[in-house]
């Protein structure tokens, strides 16, 4: 699979829709991209939202002013159909439009999850608001990292090194995410990098993610609600599939 195809797999496996062997290429991909580490998390954000969505009844006018706003849009042309293929022809012909340019773009994707995520129209006229768009709304929602934190299940492991170095580990088994806080985390060797790891019970050590240098709250990717543990190991530049070094933490879950 080559790496533009395996970017694509983020959204899907955001919502757990990929079949294994997929599963198992993009969390290898996953923990030596922070791009898409990023984009995971954000997705599974957005998606999250989308749970948390209460329906409320629209403003008087808003049905007036959405039919005035419709008649202002220009509707576009029909597309024009594509002339058909001369019946004598036994060569196929390939396509002008690169490959590239047929995948569906992955900032679309991101757009289209994170609008499902602030508004939805209902067929009988009501509407599905979020705190966030209303400006009479008092603060934000939590993010992804805050509601872990919160979570009326959260699971804390907390280990502790010399010189005050100290790192707790969050696990959310209802959510199936997990969080590291640490305080006084020294930088790793030149070249080297803190490499996240979650521990499952036929797998071993599957990795989790990289913390960025200077972090002290990151947000875990892979399945933490089956997990009965974690781990920190010092890893190469990009990080690696398994790891290759003695951990520098390891975190046991009591509720595995």
């Amino acid at each position: 699979m080559s790496t533009s195809d395996i970017h694509a797999l983020s959204g899907a496996y955001a919502v757990d829709a990929l079949d294994d062997i997929e599963r198992a290429q993009f969390t290898r991909h996953l923990a030596q991209c922070a791009e898409c580490q990023a984009e995971v998390a954000g997705l599974r954000e957005a998606a999250h939202l989308l749970t948390e969505t209460t329906a409320t009844e629209p403003s008087a006018g808003l049905r007036d002013r959405l039919l005035a706003e419709i008649k202002t849009v220009r509707p576009l042309p029909p597309l024009a159909a594509e002339p058909a293929e001369p019946a004598e022809s036994s060569v196929p012909v390939e396509s002008s439009v690169p490959v590239e340019a047929r995948r569906p773009d992955r900032r679309l994707l991101r757009g289209l999850v994170a609008a499902a995520a602030a508004v939805a129209v209902l067929g009988t006229g009501g509407v599905l608001w979020h705190p966030w768009s209303d400006d009479s709304s008092q603060g934000q929602l939590p993010s992804a990292t805050e509601r872990v934190l919160e979570a009326p299940d959260a699971e804390r492991v907390t280990q502790r090194l010399d010189g005050g170095v100290e790192a707790t580990l969050v696990r959310s088994k209802s959510m199936n995410q997990a969080v590291l806080l640490t305080k006084n985390m020294p930088a790793p060797p030149s070249g080297k990098v803190y490499e996240l790891w979650l521990e499952d019970a036929e797998e071993g050590m599957v990795p989790a993610g990289l913390m960025p240098d200077g972090a002290s709250t990151v947000l875990l990717s892979g399945d933490a609600a089956d997990a009965i543990g974690a781990g920190i190991t010092v890893e190469p530049q990009g990080g690696s599939d398994v790891p290759t070094s003695d951990p520098v933490m390891l975190f046991t879950f009591e509720n595995a």
